[in-house]
């Protein structure tokens, strides 16, 4: 019998009561309208197929999910990347999500599925715990893994590993093709997140659709199994029938289509078949909204590409707020030194005339010291003058005489009569009170000698 399931090798889950227990009649529309307001966001979704690219691209925003394009990469894996590579980023211009990085869903055979059941452990711990079993999820043995999770139901995670070398691989085509990616998921996951975008996770259901090669894709969810996802070579009447088994739904449960399941978009191409093979859409819609509707990433940090204007929003909100916040300091500052050179100018309005009055009495009391010290300056140089005629009464003893002493406020001439002449400027400059003197004139008398000198009198303070 011919089929493959990917989860039929999964652990099995039995969530307590409190966790199956579906959202309530009345709360789960508020929730749906809680989440298309928060829904905004622009994905690209490649499909990785046997031979072909199957790439839709998406814009979600509150009013509704515009399609904006839908394209299939025929024969990639025998083209070289950068043919291909140009010809999707054609296909990006076309669309005008150039800035967008892609959402790529690896092939089901190259991801093992697993669910597992962490009742008790806290949500920030789970991958810790997920990490501790992580071998006995796998059969690669010492083989090298990439893997992620994302929760599924009350405490269920639904986990995806792939080989590191498979996920090195399409690292190393797609960027020889130049394609910005941010995310590898698989089916399950990026199924789980397009269907959680509108509030419809926590029913029951089955979904089945053709792939783009032909077979049957099974999702479901339900209380024993809070995700089902398979892939069938058999008609949809015994992938149904299986299907319904694994999920312990009732027989007569009526299978629906993921075009159903899925949030139904406002504007679709033609092209966008979703009744053929909805996975390329339901990749997109994951990858327009990964904070919404988060979907296990396979694809290792470093290598991640997030190009989404979106994530620009936070920081052109900051530093609107920094900007507004920088004007309305500014603004109050201006406002702030107006009003204080406004008070300031009253207030010397207001001392001005007292001001003025001690500026007046300054000068007068600078008169009255500078006319102080000329009283001062007066009554020393009467003083200076008698002790410096004094002095020469002393220098100039008999028998040398003079007849005319001239004293001024810088230096003193005498004419006079002396023996001897020359000693004469000796002893004025011996003297504390003259200096510099010299000969203006000398002249023979009557065995005597006349002369004329000059001295400088010294300065003091």
């Amino acid at each position: 019998m011919e089929f493959l399931v990917a989860a039929s090798t999964s652990q099995e889950v039995r969530p307590a009561p409190q966790d199956s227990r579906p959202v309530g009649r009345e709360a789960r529309p508020v929730l749906q309208d809680l989440r298309k307001l928060l829904a905004f966001g622009s994905g690209i979704g490649i499909e990785i197929g046997p031979s072909d690219l199957e790439v839709a691209a998406v814009r979600v925003r509150p009013t509704g999910i515009h399609v904006a394009g839908r394209a299939t990469i025929a024969n990639f894996s025998a083209r070289p990347a950068g043919e291909w590579g140009a010809e999707y980023a054609a296909f990006q211009h076309s669309t005008g999500m150039s800035y967008v990085s892609a959402t790529v869903l690896l092939p089901r055979r190259e991801v093992i599925l697993r669910q597992t059941a962490l009742p008790g452990v806290a949500r920030r711990d789970r991958a810790g715990a997920i990490r501790l079993q992580l071998d006995t999820l796998h059969p690669y043995g010492d083989e090298e893994v990439f893997w992620d999770w994302t929760p599924v139901g009350g405490h269920a995670a639904l986990i995806g590993i792939a080989r590191r070398e498979v996920v090195e691989r399409y690292i190393r085509l797609f960027a020889e093709a130049g394609i910005a990616v941010s995310s590898f998921t698989f089916s399950a996951a990026a199924l789980h997140a397009a269907i959680g975008l509108n509030g419809a996770a926590g029913q029951s259901f089955l979904a089945l659709s053709r792939t783009a090669t032909g077979a049957v894709e099974a999702y479901g969810e339900s209380p024993a199994r809070p995700v089902f996802s398979a892939e069938f070579h058999l008609p949809l009447e015994q992938a149904a029938v299986r299907s319904l088994a694994e999920l312990r739904l009732p027989p007569e449960t009526e299978p629906r289509t993921l075009q159903d399941v899925l949030p139904g978009p406002k504007v679709n191409p033609i092209q966008n078949d979703l009744s053929r093979n909805a996975l390329p859409y339901a990749t997109a819609l994951a990858g327009a909204c990964p904070r919404l509707a988060p979907a296990a990433n396979l694809l290792p940090p470093d290598h991640r590409r997030s190009s989404s204007r979106a994530i620009y929003i936070p920081t052109a909100v900051l530093a609107v707020l920094v900007a507004g916040a920088i004007v309305a300091m500014v603004v109050y500052s201006h406002i702030a030194d107006q009003r204080y050179l406004a008070k300031i100018q009253a207030e010397i309005a207001q001392l001005e005339p007292q001001a003025r009055r001690a500026a007046a009495l300054d000068r007068q009391i600078d008169q009255v010291r500078a006319r102080s010290r000329l009283l001062d300056q007066f009554r020393g140089q009467t003083r200076a003058d008698m002790d410096a005629l004094s002095e020469l009464t002393k220098l100039l003893s008999p028998p040398a005489w003079s007849n005319s002493i001239d004293i001024a406020r810088d230096q003193v001439r005498i004419s006079g009569e002396a023996p001897q002449a020359a000693p004469l400027l000796r002893l004025l400059d011996a003297s504390p009170l003259f200096e510099n003197s010299e000969f203006l004139g000398i002249g023979k008398g009557n065995g005597t000698e006349t002369f004329q000198l000059r001295t400088n009198r010294e300065k003091h303070p």
